[in-house]
């Protein structure tokens, strides 16, 4: 027999606490866990399509699993996710994480939150799970999760979920929603830094900010301590330049009468966005907070980096693993099939094939070696 593949994943989900009633149950625990992980892998985005994986996959399956009852049905996965403890199960997601991925400190962790639309349920009075997401970047990995609680919002949410983290000598980005003096105290307490995007949810900072700005770049900096940068990328018929310049002035702070109790605050920022196509030239300012001494080009990376969240954590979510259609919608099931999908893309990011996820996934369904490289990433190394 092979190195059990499922050695990495048995070690932190194994001890997970039971829900059902012990004695009547004829499978284990972590071997459903375990196949889910497996057929989500390999395409599966229903508790109907995770029996038919394991039903095809039985034989190769038993050569790792205790499969003494056989493949349990589409109903057993539905209820034993249905009654799966999230707050443990996303314990041990991060737990697993932190041991077998690399994540190399000072990158950034940008903090987003997405809706799983179709875990709303109107019959049933339901409303979709909001997941707050902790996305590090550089290593194309997600490190946690927490479910926003139906009577409060991201605010609470994203410290929680920071206190769970390690994120020290990281850089941690949050959108305009979690601009907050209580999470930049958190983000320095950990020992970490933050550049935060800043709206008109703090109207008057943000006026300053602005106004701050608009007076410097009148004087063309002169006199102001700060430093600017400049990146200019072409294709796909359109040019995008970005600029960005840092204020590290004392004076700027101290001509900003409302950014006391801003824990770290040593920049303020504003990068300009510039798109010129054929036809058209378009040009958009924002502004941020950081902790960060001024450097131009590192911030200008960070806010950058910040927006992958979107463009691959929450576009894979949607458009590969199609979470926005997914039905699981009963009790915590829809937290916890999220999970198992943040489980299987953090797998598949990892494996070094030039492919796409799709790709890959495909290539888990057709290539039982492949699914076994995927399942544990210990085993390439």
């Amino acid at each position: 027999m092979d190195e059990n593949p499922f050695a990495s994943l048995e070690t932190c989900f194994g001890d997970l606490p039971d829900p059902r009633v012990q004695g009547r149950c004829t499978h284990k625990l972590v071997d459903i866990i375990l196949i889910a992980v497996s057929a989500v892998l390999c395409g599966a985005n229903s508790w109907s399509e995770v029996e038919e994986f394991g039903q095809v996959k039985e034989e190769w399956l038993k050569q790792y699993l205790d499969l003494a009852a056989g493949i349990p049905s589409h109903d057993t996965f539905s209820r034993v996710f249905r009654l799966l403890d999230a707050a443990e199960f996303q314990r041990r997601f991060m737990t697993w994480v932190e041991q077998h991925f690399r994540v190399p400190r000072g990158q950034v962790i940008a903090v987003d939150g997405k809706t799983a639309r179709g875990s709303r349920d109107g019959f049933q009075g339901q409303e979709a799970i909001h997941l707050v997401s902790a996305w590090a970047s550089e290593a194309g990995v997600l490190l946690g999760q927490r479910k926003v609680d139906e009577k409060s919002n991201e605010i609470t949410a994203v410290p929680e979920l920071l206190n769970l983290l390690f994120i020290k000598d990281c850089i941690v980005t949050v959108d305009a929603l979690n601009c907050q003096k209580d999470i930049a105290r958190l983000i320095i307490e950990r020992q970490a830094d933050y550049v935060f995007a800043l709206k008109a949810n703090h109207p008057q900072l943000h006026q300053d900010v602005i106004d701050w700005f608009a007076w410097a770049r009148q004087r063309d900096f002169h006199d102001v301590r700060h430093d600017a940068h400049q990146t200019v990328n072409k294709g796909h018929g359109r040019l995008e330049i970005r600029r960005c310049w840092a204020i590290h002035d004392p004076l700027a702070l101290e001509s900003m009468g409302h950014y006391d109790g801003w824990s770290g605050l040593r920049t303020v920022v504003m990068v300009e966005r510039e798109r010129r196509t054929a036809d058209k030239v378009q040009v958009e300012r924002a502004y941020y907070l950081s902790s960060l001494p001024a450097d131009a080009e590192r911030i200008l990376d960070a806010t950058r980096a910040h927006w992958s969240v979107e463009n691959t954590f929450h576009w894979t979510m949607d458009v590969i693993f199609g979470e926005d259609a997914s039905r699981v919608r009963l009790d915590d099931a829809p937290e916890n099939f999220a999970v198992v999908r943040h489980i299987a893309m953090n797998l598949l990011k990892q494996h070094p094939a030039k492919i796409s996820i799709k790709r890959k996934r495909f290539r888990a369904a057709l290539d039982d070696a492949f699914l076994l490289q995927l399942l544990n990433p210990d085993l390439m190394r």
